[in-house]
């Protein structure tokens, strides 16, 4: 098992699904650069909760950084091309609407709520 970080962007948006046990979990495509510059899907899947509501409250586009179990693979477009692609069971995100409170935490501050909190992110870190 490789265990890795991805950061890229949500390609569309995530879907809630249920497994046959009852179960519910999130899919969605992260759409990362590669060091060649090369673009790389990541088909990721989550079972954690946090991870899930996480990954639901972004829309198309978003930035978001993953971390979790990889397994590469190979996919055929169509014109014929190999491309490389992952696989991702994700166990922990962070996005940019994250940031504040990470912050907050780290400093040990606690501020009131605000449920505009992260519309502040011009903050500086």
């Amino acid at each position: 098992m490789i265990d890795g970080l991805i950061a890229g962007r949500l390609y569309g948006e995530a879907q809630i699904r249920t497994g046959q046990n009852g179960k519910r979990f999130v899919t969605c495509k992260v759409r990362a650069t590669a060091g060649d510059g090369d673009t790389l899907f990541v088909n990721v899947i989550a079972f954690d909760d946090d991870v899930q509501s996480a990954l639901l409250a972004l829309g198309d586009a978003d930035s978001v950084a993953l971390t979790g179990a990889l397994t590469p693979k190979v996919w055929t477009d169509k014109n014929g091309l190999v491309k490389p692609a992952l696989d991702m069971v994700a166990h922990g995100i962070l996005t940019a609407y994250h940031v504040r409170r990470k912050r907050q935490a780290v400093s040990g501050e606690s501020a009131p709520h605000d449920p505009h909190a992260e519309d502040h992110l011009d903050d500086p870190i």
